[in-house]
Parts: structure tokens; C-alpha cells; sequence
């Protein structure tokens, strides 16, 4: 996180860092669901790709199809290994000329080499932007200090995006805003003294769980197949573009029949960290599946998603081997419904 956030939450009375204390994060919660909040988001980096072959290049590395990213349009995008088991998952957003991934800041300077590794000739260059502030921001006074900036976004649809005096605009699935901040971004200081309820990173990410989209974190690396994280779902792959890392392995999952394993949202009543194995009395001595995204929102209840055996759910799923941690699946946002375009 830049120094500028960082002190903008001291002065709010969080830190940047630790632990929030279990009053606060329900409190935060509730203002998530209720108020007008901003978050920065330190959890995430930027990875910036540029150069006269960069969309070529990128289309050659991911699962979206990059020629459909055009300025004020955003795409959620997957980087696999060779095995289809997803390395990095992304936003992705073209500005300037250059083009700009979202992807969660444990993995962003693995990524940015493993990338690299793979320019060869190549007319690109790939960096981390760290010149680059990442904020969430909800509800109607957030719109209202936005718009001052941006007039058209109470109009903005879901991944569209707008440009403005150094920084990008983009409306979120299921409602809210990702804001990136260039470092001469003007509109910083409005944004800093604006009525908005200051949200540490992880209360934030409950909109993505409840949207049902998960991140790729060092956790969850090389744990799924895009399909079982619901990826395709959210326009994530595209199975007509043509070759990338993992392709042929990504599109045999997909036509060869249902998926077995999908990501579910679930509840469940004792904290499971993300990356935890998941266990059903039907597949007894294996794990069948893994928790991949968790937030706290009430004393003794907390909200996820989990990424295991379709048809386990029959007989139960649960957070440990001795069957104490149950999980309860709640209705997704969209059909799980595969997609083949």
C-alpha cells in the first residue's frame, strides 16, 4: 500500500496492517452492506503490460480472449501452468495504450517473472506498476464524490470503465467500484476527505465472495483447473480463442462432459483459512475439495467459497475430518451453467 493510503487509514483509526479486532470487523461489515465505504485494497497489485505486441502477447499467455478488451471494457482473465491448474487469476483493463492486471499481491512479482520468462522477441514489456493504488468504493455517496470526476457513472454497467485525470473507473459485478489511482492522480485528495467509512481489505472482499468470484493467492495456486473455480462463468475463459499455457487441458475439461468439482458459496460456523482441505463422509480418507475465498460476518458465522465434489453435497461437506465444521451452500449470483463461448 502507498504512504498516502497507509497514513489516510491511520487518521481513520486502522492500521494498514494486523489484525482487526471482532467488533470492528463486524462493525465494518454491516457498513459494507449499509453505508458508503472505501477501501484500499493492499491485498492486490498491478501488473502492467506494454508495448506494440503486448495484446498479442497476452492473448497468447491467458484464457480470455484479448482482442474483445477495448478502452471502457474490463475482463476477469486466467494464467495457467501447463497442467491447466491456474497460476494467477486477473482483471484486466487497457489504458493508454497499455494494459493493466488486477491480480492479488502475493503472486504479483511471481508472476510478472514467469511472464517475463515467456517475451522472448517480443515487442513488451511486463512490470509491476506500483505507481498504481487500488481502492473499493460503495454506495451513494461514493457516487456522488465520483461523479465529479467521472460523470457518467451512475450509468456504468458491470465491467465498463471510464478514464479520467490519471486514474480508471471500473463497476463491479453485483454493484460497487474498483478505482485504480495513478500516482499524479489529482482526484486522490477529494477521495481522501469524502463521508466514506474506511474498510480494511478483507471485509471488501466478501462483495467478490457474495459475487462469487474468488482470487488466485499463493493458497490456491495451482489447485484448480479454471472451470472449477466458476472462472468461465464470469467470462474469464473463452474456449474459440486458440492456444495458451494449459488450453488443451482447460477445453478437455470442458467437453468432455458436467465438471465434477465447482465453487459453491457457503456458510459455515468456525474460522477456515483459505487454502484449507474440505472433507465429505462420502469420499471418506481424501479431501474433496478447498476453500478458496472466507470472510467473518457474524460472531460464530462466517461466508466462503469452497471449490469441491459436486455430488458430495448429498452427504455433507465439512471443514475437518471429524465432520464438526459444517458448510451450507447458498444460492450463487449465477447458474452454474457451463459456457462454451
Amino acid at each position: 500500500m502507498d504512504a498516502f493510503w497507509n497514513e489516510w487509514l491511520g487518521q481513520k483509526g486502522l492500521a494498514s496492517d494486523g489484525e482487526l479486532p471482532l467488533g470492528e470487523r463486524l462493525s465494518q461489515v454491516e457498513a459494507l452492506l449499509r453505508q458508503s465505504v472505501l477501501a484500499p485494497l493492499a491485498n492486490f497489485a498491478v501488473i502492467k503490460a506494454e508495448g506494440e505486441d503486448a495484446a498479442a502477447f497476452l492473448q497468447s499467455q491467458l484464457s480470455s480472449d484479448i482482442r474483445e478488451l477495448v478502452e471502457g471494457r474490463a475482463q476477469y482473465s486466467t494464467y495457467s501452468s501447463a497442467k491447466g491448474r491456474m497460476l494467477a487469476s486477473f482483471m484486466i483493463w487497457q489504458h493508454q495504450g497499455a494494459y493493466y492486471l488486477m491480480v492479488a499481491a502475493d503472486i504479483a512479482a511471481a508472476i510478472v517473472k514467469r511472464l517475463t520468462m515467456f517475451v522472448l522477441r517480443s515487442k513488451v514489456k511486463i512490470s509491476l506498476a506500483d505507481e498504481w493504488s487500488l481502492l473499493g468504493m460503495s454506495g451513494p455517496q461514493a457516487v456522488e464524490t465520483l461523479r465529479k470526476y467521472f460523470p457518467g457513472v451512475a450509468g456504468l454497467e458491470s465491467l465498463q470503465t471510464l478514464s479520467a485525470d490519471g486514474a480508471v473507473l471500473l463497476a463491479l459485478p453485483e454493484g460497487g467500484f474498483m478505482l485504480a489511482l495513478g500516482e499524479n492522480a489529482s482526484l486522490r485528495q477529494d477521495i481522501a476527505a469524502a463521508e466514506l467509512r474506511p474498510l480494511a481489505p478483507e471485509i471488501w472482499a466478501l462483495r467478490d465472495i457474495n459475487a462469487g468470484i474468488a482470487w488466485v493467492s499463493q493458497a490456491t495456486q495451482e489447485q484448480f483447473v479454471p472451470q472449477m473455480a466458476n472462472m468461465e462463468l464470469i467470462g474469464a475463459v473463452n474456449f474459440k480463442k486458440g492456444c495458451y499455457p494449459g488450453q488443451e487441458i482447460v477445453a478437455r475439461s470442458q467437453y468432455l462432459g458436467k465438471m465434477k468439482r465447482r465453487m459453491f458459496l457457503v456458510e459455515f460456523s468456525q474460522a477456515l483459512a483459505v487454502g484449507s482441505k474440505l472433507y465429505s463422509p462420502q469420499l471418506p480418507d481424501q479431501s474433496i475439495g478447498m476453500l478458496a475465498a472466507s470472510c467473518q460476518v457474524a460472531e460464530d458465522r462466517y461466508r466462503g467459497l469452497a471449490v469441491v465434489q459436486s455430488q458430495t453435497w448429498s452427504s455433507g461437506i465439512f471443514g475437518d475430518e471429524a465432520g464438526t465444521i459444517a458448510l451450507t451452500a447458498l444460492e450463487l449470483p449465477y447458474a452454474l451453467e457451463s459456457v462454451t463461448e
